[in-house]
C-alpha cells in the first residue's frame, strides 16, 4: 500500500473519530473532552491528510527518509491522541506515570515526523511547472 493511501485511511479514520466525539460533547453538553477532539480532527485528520496528499503529488526519492515518517506520523498520531485521551480522562485504570509517558513518548516520535517531513520538502526538488516529472 503506497504512503498517500496508508495516511488517507488513518485521516479518514481520525475524521470520523473527530465527528463522533464532537457529536457526543455537544449532545452530552459537556466540553471536557475539548483538547483530545481538536488533536484527533487537527493531528489525525488535517495532517495526515495533508501529507497524504504530498505523498500523491510528489515521489519522494529518499525513501527511507519517506518511510520513517510515514510510520512515525501515525505511530505518533494514534499515540498521542490515545494518550492524551488515558492521561486527561483517566478512564482507563493506569498509573499516572505509564500513562503521562506515553503520552510525551508518543508526542515526541509525532514530533519526529515533523523533522522529518521538513526534510523531505528541503530535499524535494521543485519541479513546478515541469512536464516531464511527476509533482
Amino acid at each position: 500500500m503506497s504512503h498517500s493511501k496508508k495516511l488517507l485511511i488513518a485521516s479518514a479514520l481520525f475524521g470520523v473519530i473527530g465527528v463522533m466525539m464532537g457529536g457526543h460533547m455537544a449532545g452530552a453538553g459537556s466540553y471536557a473532552l475539548r483538547p483530545v477532539h481538536a488533536h484527533v480532527l487537527v493531528v489525525g485528520w488535517l495532517t495526515l491528510f495533508a501529507w497524504s496528499l504530498f505523498y500523491k503529488i510528489y515521489k519522494p526519492k529518499h525513501k527511507l527518509l519517506a518511510t520513517l515518517h510515514v510510520w512515525t506520523a501515525l505511530i505518533g498520531t494514534f499515540g498521542l491522541n490515545a494518550g492524551m485521551y488515558v492521561f486527561m480522562v483517566g478512564t482507563i485504570p493506569l498509573p499516572e506515570t505509564f500513562s503521562l509517558i506515553f503520552y510525551i513518548v508518543s508526542g515526541s516520535i509525532l514530533s519526529l515526523s515533523f523533522i522529518f517531513f521538513l526534510l523531505l520538502t528541503l530535499l524535494q526538488p521543485d519541479t513546478e511547472g515541469d512536464p516531464t516529472t511527476n509533482g
